[in-house]
């Protein structure tokens, strides 16, 4: 055989079941919440379902490079069963014969945090550990991408989420993928399972294809805290407590101003509460934005969510402006 195709073979043998993911992430575990996250951003199509796994209660993963993605649940379930976030990759890497070509941290739901750069990743590749937490990046634009992410997630203040995005920022202001943005990915968890399963898995969102994906993935992590101040605030209304529900709707709307479902919802509230006054200019601005919403006014008696007064539905429904006459 020609030497020329024996390598072909060689490197397709290599390569073909992976998918290539040029990738910058960050593993972490907040020390306060003790809360588990992994973000990511990779010039790649929809880095989401691929590089970041995680499990309330258990531990984070990202696995990139040329990725083998079962390191992601392989890693969990080892994680899972006891074995420590070191024990878990160690284990992993010794079963895998490209291990090489491999970029893969973890971090347990203690704290534990192992990381592993293959000798073949493409430049510039790197990782960098520190206090319950892991910055890796591979084919970067130059050597300063994880070193400046360590230093934005160890400096920043503010939650998870924000210390998060501030690494990947960091990363793409040092010069980061060295072909540019596509996707980008956040997800959060509990450190400790609760008995309500739906509320372990904080945040999870995902850019798929977007030419500025961090900016993207900001907005998103932005809109995601509004709504949780809208359903704080309908929290704090089912429990009678008037006065911190309109602090967290305020804030909600403070968070996404030109969102028309917070502000439908918001105005919708005031208005049961009987405080017309503060609903009116709220129902006005919804309804000159998208007429929709008045069509939805009187289905909410039904429901409870106003009261059955057909004098007060139309006095909502006249805040509407008129329906503009079409004509030649």
């Amino acid at each position: 055989m020609r030497p020329m195709l024996r390598l072909f073979l060689f490197l397709m043998a290599i390569f073909l079941p992976a998918v290539g993911h040029a990738t910058y992430s960050i593993v972490a575990r907040d020390s306060v919440t003790g809360d588990l996250g992994v973000a990511v951003q990779s010039h790649y199509f929809s880095v989401g379902p691929i590089v970041p796994w995680a499990e309330p209660g258990v531990g984070v993963v990202a696995t990139q490079s040329l990725v083998e993605i079962s390191y992601g649940p392989k890693g969990l379930e080892m994680m899972q069963s006891g074995r420590s976030a070191d024990q878990a990759l160690r284990d992993l890497i010794s079963q895998d014969e490209h291990a090489d070509v491999r970029q893969v941290a973890m971090l347990d739901a203690r704290g534990g945090v192992a990381v592993h750069t293959g000798d073949r990743c493409i430049a510039s590749a790197g990782d960098q550990t520190g206090a319950q937490y892991s910055v890796q990046a591979n084919l970067m634009a130059n050597a300063q991408v994880w070193p400046a992410m360590a230093r934005a997630y160890e400096q920043t203040g503010g939650d998870l989420a924000a210390r998060l995005l501030a690494a990947l920022d960091a990363a793409q202001k040092a010069g980061g993928d060295i072909r540019g943005q596509q996707s980008a990915a956040i997800v959060i968890v509990r450190g400790k399972r609760s008995n309500r399963p739906w509320s372990d898995r904080i945040m999870d969102l995902r850019v798929e294809d977007n030419p500025r994906p961090l900016a993207e993935l900001r907005r998103l992590v932005t809109l995601w805290r509004a709504y949780r101040e809208e359903d704080a605030g309908d929290a704090y209304i089912a429990e009678g407590n008037v006065d911190d529900a309109l602090k967290s709707y305020s804030a909600a709307a403070r968070l996404a101003p030109g969102n028309n479902e917070l502000r439908f919802w918001r105005a919708v509230t005031l208005w049961k509460l009987g405080r017309e006054k503060e609903a009116t200019p709220i129902f006005k601005k919804v309804f000159a934005s998208e007429r929709r919403w008045v069509v939805l006014v009187p289905r909410l008696v039904d429901a409870g969510l106003l009261d059955d007064d057909p004098a007060s539905i139309k006095r909502i429904e006249a805040l509407a402006p008129p329906v503009k006459r079409g004509g030649r």
